[in-house]
């Protein structure tokens, strides 16, 4: 039987990746991840871990990504694979957290092949860290989302808000509003890491791989 990992790499520095997704990724015939203009975040932090196995990049149509479209990246792993041997799907983060893999998994569901889940650290877990923010205390509720909507912050303590770059500066507004403060972490864990506070600062800044961690005063 075929196996398949879906590995998570974390926020993006090679030292935050478990020792079991290396040995996954040593033991691997084929290396998946996400086609970005034939990059990946993910592949960039395990490339030392991938050394020369093979690796294809499977196209995903951006912002309109069907069911069809999941079938055919599932039929691709399934072909690529080789009987009895071994392919890891590599994914920024976790594989289970807004992740492509989640339904690509749910296409090769009753099909021959076994699939594991090596769990990565989230972004916004390695940001906290970061920037010594309590993500939650015992007794509080948090929230984590990529839409932003003010009625979440109702009877919630902390919240995280993924993919920020559109609505920015709405989102800070109501964060105010409704008593929160507030961090912006910006690449957490890399070189380019930047975490900000001041609210100009962060609405002049346009990196996508960003996220804002919130706590009720």
């Amino acid at each position: 039987m075929k196996k398949l990992y879906g590995i998570g790499t974390g926020p993006g520095d090679k030292e935050l990746l478990t020792i079991k997704a290396v040995k996954a990724m040593e033991d691997s015939s084929v290396i998946f991840a996400p086609n970005n203009r034939g990059k990946n975040m993910a592949i960039d932090t395990a490339r030392d871990f991938i050394q020369d196995k093979p690796i294809i990049f499977i196209d995903f149509p951006m912002g309109n990504v069907t069911r069809e479209d999941y079938k055919k990246a599932s039929e691709l792993i399934l072909e690529k694979i080789p009987e009895g041997a071994i392919g890891s799907f590599l994914t920024i983060g976790d594989p289970m957290i807004y992740s492509t893999f989640i339904y690509i998994m749910e296409e090769l569901e009753g099909k021959d092949i076994d699939i594991e889940i090596i769990s990565g650290i989230p972004s916004f877990v390695a940001a906290a860290g970061k920037s010594r923010t309590p993500i939650t205390l015992k007794g509080e509720n948090f929230i984590l989302c990529d839409e932003f909507k003010e009625e979440l912050l109702e009877n919630i303590d902390s919240i995280a808000i993924l993919k920020t770059i559109k609505e920015k500066e709405n989102i800070l507004n109501a964060l105010e509003g409704n008593g929160f403060s507030y961090k912006y972490i910006k690449r957490a864990t890399l070189e380019e890491q930047e975490i900000l506070s001041d609210k100009e600062d962060i609405l002049n800044d346009k990196d996508y791989i960003s996220l804002i961690i919130a706590r009720k005063d």
